[in-house]
């Protein structure tokens, strides 16, 4: 579904990735996996045309994506839930919902309020709350529920369980795995290996914007080496 082929990303002279490689397939759960300024989060910005690469291609579903403005990347397919949530804090949480709606896909599985709703019941519970007055897990539910709106093909979650209480960090867990029981594809980054490894069907592990590993957590576990050289604090 998408191919990240040989990017090289700059924030001004900074060299932040390095002749990044990687495929993400139809229907799996991908962890991008790496400590704090590794590039994670460059790598999910680079596919959203957030960041321009300078070099290389980045291909989703046999289309190049390089030098589109990021809204027609959205309207491609590719759904993005930023680090930072950036939900609308005046709106109530059917307002937020309504912004992020789309038109149905047919190579995707389709949203609609009340679904949400079941996925997420703290939602349900909070839908005419605005944005402002809900907890930050809960703030969390709402952005990937905003972008579930958009019927994406393909669903980037940034730290998803960043900052967010233990409770909430499984209910998220639970719901990544309800989105791919549905279909959907997913690429999260994460520096919880616990968390990643409950979700992901496999692992790609980088490092100075440079990719270490790609393979399966069964692969990771059997290289502790590899764990404890780009993983451990």
């Amino acid at each position: 579904m998408l191919s990240v082929e040989r990017i090289h990303s700059y924030y001004g002279k900074a060299h932040i990735l390095n002749d990044l490689s990687f495929e993400v397939r139809r229907g799996e759960v991908v962890a991008l996996l790496g400590r704090n300024g590794a590039g994670k989060s460059t790598t999910m910005k680079s596919v959203m045309q957030l960041v321009r690469p300078k070099q290389g291609q980045v291909v989703f579903q046999g289309e190049n994506l390089i030098g589109q403005p990021a809204f027609r990347v959205a309207k491609d397919g590719i759904g993005y839930v930023p680090e930072d949530r950036r939900i609308f804090t005046d709106l109530t949480v059917i307002e937020n919902l309504e912004v992020g709606r789309q038109p149905r896909r047919q190579d995707a599985p389709h949203w609609t309020v009340e679904q949400l709703f079941e996925i997420f019941p703290n939602l349900s519970e909070r839908r005419a709350n605005r944005g402002k007055h809900m907890s930050g897990g809960e703030q969390q539910m709402l952005t990937i529920a905003r972008t579930l709106m958009g019927n994406p093909s393909l669903l980037l979650l940034d730290e998803p369980s960043e900052g967010i209480a233990p409770v909430i960090v499984e209910q998220m867990a639970a719901t990544i795995l309800k989105l791919k029981a549905e279909g959907l594809t997913v690429m999260i980054s994460e520096q919880n290996l616990h968390f990643a490894r409950a979700v992901a069907d496999r692992a790609i592990i980088i490092e100075g914007g440079e990719k270490k590993f790609d393979g399966s957590f069964k692969e990771l576990e059997a290289h502790p080496e590899i764990r404890d050289a780009y993983l451990s604090v």
